[in-house]
C-alpha cells in the first residue's frame, strides 16, 4: 500500500506570540488570547535552541521534553508544562528562530507539546531542517496566521514553497523517516542532478564528488552542482556525542527495528565529551529532580550502543587511578585524528564546521539525520550558496582570529539574517598567514552567523600539520586537496582588511553583538568588572590558544602578579593531546603560578556542564567560547573575547586589552 503524502493540514489550537512584552506573554500563558498585530508587536528575536530546551532539559530524549518546552526563554516567564497545557498549536516569534546548537530536542519538545506550526521572520538552517525531519511545519509567511484563525485548511504547498525538492518531499511525507520509507519503496526519488559543467566553489566541488548517483551500486559523483540542487551525499565521517547519541539510537531502533545495524561502523565515531564534569556543578534542585541519574544514563546508553555496533568511542581518561576528563572534545579530535581534505563530515553538533579548517565539507545535523545516516551513510543536502571572505593584510599585535570573527558577525549582512544557510569560504593572504588553530576558529564560528559551514582551502600549512600530527605522507595529503575553480560564482564577496580590525568583545546575549574593545566602556557605561574568566571549549582550548594564555600570564607572573582577587580563571584543554602540548611547553606551571584553575578536556562551561559556569544573574564572565546566548553558560552575563583578552582581563579583574 502506498505511503500517503500530506496534501493539506488544518492547524488547530491557540497561537502563542512570543512578545518582548513579558506581561502580554504572561497573559497568553494564563489563557487569554490577545489581539496581536505581528507587524507592530515587538516579537523576540534570536531565540536559541538553548532557550527552547536548556542543556539540562536535553538529558531527556523522549516525550518528557514536552513538559520543558521554552523554559529557558529569557525573562523566565515560561514554566514547566506551560506550553503543553496551554492548548497552543502555533508559536510565533521574530528573526533567527532556532539559532545556536543543533539539538533536535528543541523542535521535538515543541512538537510533543502540541505545536504544529512555527512562524518566524527567519528560521535558522539546522533548526529548520530538524523541524522538517520530525514533521513540525515552519513558515516565514505571517499572512498565514489570519487563514489559520478563520479555520482554513492550508495546502501543504504553503509550507514547501521555496524549499528544495527533497526538503519539500520530506515535509509532504511528514518527516524524514517516512520519506525514506517511500524512497526505499520506489515511490519517490531524489531529483536527477544534470547541472552542466561550470566553475564551482570549494564546497560545490566536494559535494559534486560525493553526490549519490545510484544508491544501490554506490556510484558517486556528478559533473557539477549549483546552488539549490537537492541531493544525497556520501559521508566519509559520521559522529555523535552522548548528548545526542541516545536520542538518535532511539529513533534508529524505532524506525528500523531492534536488530538494525549501523553501516560501515569503521567510519562512525562517538564521543563522551559534553557532560563529563556535570556532577561538579549540578544544582541541588536538579539533583532532587533525578537529573543526575538521567544525565549519567546518556553515557551508559551511548557506550552500550557503540559496543553493540562496533563503533569507536572516545571516552574518559584516567590518570593516577581516577577519571580526569574526556579524551577530547569531538571537534578537536576530528581535526587531530579523523578528517582529511576533501572529506564530507557530518556530526550531531553545530560546531562540526570547525573541521572545515582542513579543507573538508563539515556540517552539523540533527538526531533524525544521523539516525538515517547510520543506515545509509548518506545525508541530504541542498547545495548552499557561498560567500567568499578575502582576508588581506596582517593582524596587528593583540588581534586574533576570534576578533576577526566577532568583527564579521557584527556586520549587517549577518545580523540581518541574510547569511543564514550560506557557506563562509575564507581565502586570501591573511588566512594563509594563519596556523591551523586560528583557521579553525574562523570555521568553528561560521555557524554563529547562521551559516551552513565554514571552509578554507588546504595548503602546505595543513599538509605539514597532517604529516606531523598523524604521520601521513605529504604527497598523499596533497593529492586530496580540493580547490575552488577560477570564475566560481559567489552570492557575495567581502574584502576584509585585517590591519583595520581591533580587539573585539561580543556583549551578552548573542555572538553578533560585537563591539571594538576600545568602545566597550562607552557602550556599557563604564568598566566591565568580571567574576569569571574562562579559557576553553573547542574554540578556545586549542594549542595556539594555550600559547596565547601563556604569553599573557607569563608576563604577569614575571611582574609578580596573579589573577585578580575575587576572579576565577579557568583554563580547559580541548583534548589530552593539547594538554600534553601545554605541559611540554611548561605552560601548566605558568598557569598555576598565575592562579588559574586547570580543567581537563570536556565541553564544560560552554554548555553549562562544568567548572566555569556562573551561578547567579549578577556574575559576569569573559569567555573564549563561541556563543553567549542567554542561559547557555549559567544565569550570569557572558562577554565573548579572544584568549588574549580573557587572560589579561583575569589579571586586571575587568575586561581589558592585552598589553603585548
Amino acid at each position: 500500500m502506498p505511503i500517503p503524502r500530506r496534501t493539506s493540514v488544518q492547524i488547530k489550537g491557540r497561537t502563542l506570540y512570543l512578545t518582548e512584552d513579558q506581561e502580554r506573554l504572561k497573559r497568553q500563558l494564563a489563557g487569554e488570547d490577545l489581539p496581536v498585530d505581528p507587524g507592530q508587536e515587538p516579537l523576540i528575536n534570536n531565540i536559541s535552541t538553548d532557550e527552547i530546551t536548556p542543556g539540562w532539559v536535553c538529558y531527556y530524549y523522549d516525550e518528557t521534553l514536552a513538559r520543558y518546552c521554552l523554559v529557558g526563554l529569557r525573562g523566565n516567564v515560561i514554566e514547566r508544562d506551560a506550553i503543553k497545557s496551554g492548548g497552543f498549536g502555533v508559536i510565533v516569534s521574530g528573526r533567527s528562530k532556532g539559532c545556536g546548537s543543533s539539538r533536535e530536542t528543541a523542535p521535538y519538545s515543541e512538537l510533543e507539546a502540541g505545536i504544529q506550526l512555527v512562524v518566524a521572520r527567519s528560521i535558522e538552517k539546522i533548526y529548520g531542517q530538524n523541524c522538517q525531519n520530525i514533521g513540525l511545519l515552519t513558515t516565514t509567511d505571517f499572512s498565514i496566521l489570519d487563514r489559520i484563525a478563520k479555520g482554513e485548511e492550508i495546502p501543504i504547498e504553503e509550507f514547501t514553497r521555496g524549499l528544495d525538492p527533497i526538503s519539500a518531499d520530506v515535509v509532504s511525507y511528514g518527516g524524514l523517516f517516512t520519506y525514506n520509507k517511500a524512497r526505499l519503496a520506489g515511490e519517490v526519488s531524489p531529483p536527477t542532478i544534470d547541472t552542466p559543467a561550470r566553475p564551482m566553489t570549494l564546497c560545490e566541488k566536494i559535494i559534486a564528488a560525493h553526490a549519490i548517483v545510484d544508491a544501490k551500486t554506490g556510484q558517486l559523483g556528478v559533473t557539477a552542482v549549483k546552488p539549490g540542487d537537492a541531493l544525497f551525499v556520501r559521508t566519509d565521517i559520521r559522529f555523535s556525542h552522548e548528548y545526542v547519541t541516545p536520542m538518535a539510537e532511539s529513533l534508529f531502533r524505532a524506525s528500523l527495528g531492534p536488530e538494525a545495524r549501523v553501516s560501515e561502523p569503521e567510519s562512525v565515531f562517538a564521543f563522551r565529551d559534553h557532560l563529563t564534569f556535570l556532577d561538579r556543578i549540578m544544582p541541588e534542585a536538579h539533583i532532587k529532580l533525578g537529573l543526575r541519574e538521567q544525565a549519567a544514563s546518556l553515557a551508559t546508553v551511548q557506550q552500550a550502543f557503540t559496543e553493540r555496533q562496533g563503533i569507536r568511542l572516545y571516552g574518559e581518561v584516567e590518570r593516577e587511578g581516577r577519571t580526569v576528563g574526556s579524551e577530547a572534545i569531538c571537534h578537536n579530535k576530528v581535526i587531530e585524528e579523523l578528517a582529511l581534505p576533501g572529506h564530507v563530515v557530518a556530526g550531531t553538533d553545530s560546531h562540526t564546521c570547525m573541521a572545515g579548517a582542513l579543507g573538508c565539507f563539515a556540517f552539523g545535523v540533527g538526531s533524525t539525520d544521523m539516525a538515517n545516516a547510520w543506515l545509509t551513510r548518506d545525508v541530504r543536502v541542498a547545495v548552499p550558496e557561498s560567500a567568499r571572505f578575502n582576508l588581506i593584510g596582517r593582524l596587528r599585535p593583540g588581534v586574533t582570529a576570534k576578533d576577526v570573527m566577532l568583527h564579521l558577525l557584527s556586520q549587517p549582512f549577518w545580523k540581518s539574517g541574510e547569511g543564514i544557510g550560506k557557506v563562509l569560504e575564507f581565502a586570501g593572504d591573511g588566512v594563509r598567514a594563519m596556523g591551523l588553530d586560528e583557521r579553525a576558529t574562523l570555521t568553528n564560528m561560521a555557524v554563529e552567523a547562521g551559516g551552513f559551514t565554514g571552509i578554507i582551502e588546504a595548503d602546505e600549512v595543513i599538509i605539514s600539520y597532517l604529516v606531523e600530527q598523524r604521520g601521513l605522507q605529504a604527497e598523499d595529503v596533497r593529492a586530496r586537496i580540493v580547490r575552488a575553480d577560477p570564475g566560481a560564482t559567489y552570492m557575495a564577496t567581502f574584502d576584509v582588511n585585517l590591519d583595520e580590525i581591533e580587539p573585539m568583545v561580543a556583549t551578552p546575549g548573542d555572538p553578533r553583538n560585537g563591539v571594538p574593545l576600545g568602545q566597550l566602556r562607552e557602550v556599557v557605561g563604564g568598566d566591565v568588572k568580571i567574576d569569571i574568566a574562562y579559557g576553553g571549549s573547542c574554540t578556545g582550548g586549542k594549542k595556539a590558544d594555550m600559547d596565547m594564555y601563556a604569553s599573557v600570564l607569563r608576563r604577569a607572573v614575571e611582574q609578580g602578579r596573579r589573577v585578580a582577587e575575587g576572579v576565577h580563571l579557568y583554563i580547559q584543554f580541548g583534548s589530552q593531546d593539547i594538554r600534553r602540548y601545554a605541559e611540554a611547553k611548561g605552560y601548566l606551571e605558568i598557569f598555576r603560578q598565575a592562579g588559574a584553575e586547570l580543567v581537563d578536556p570536556s565541553c564544560g562551561a560552554c554548555i553549562k556542564a562544568g567548572p566555569g559556569v556562573s551561578n547567579s544573574p549578577d556574575q559576569v564572565t569573559v569567555s573564549a567560547i563561541n556563543r553567549n546566548f542567554p542561559g547557555r553558560s549559567g544565569p550570569g552575563k557572558v562577554y565573548l573575547a579572544s584568549p588574549l583578552v580573557v587572560a589579561a582581563s583575569a589579571i586586571e579583574g575587568r575586561i581589558v586589552s592585552p598589553k603585548l
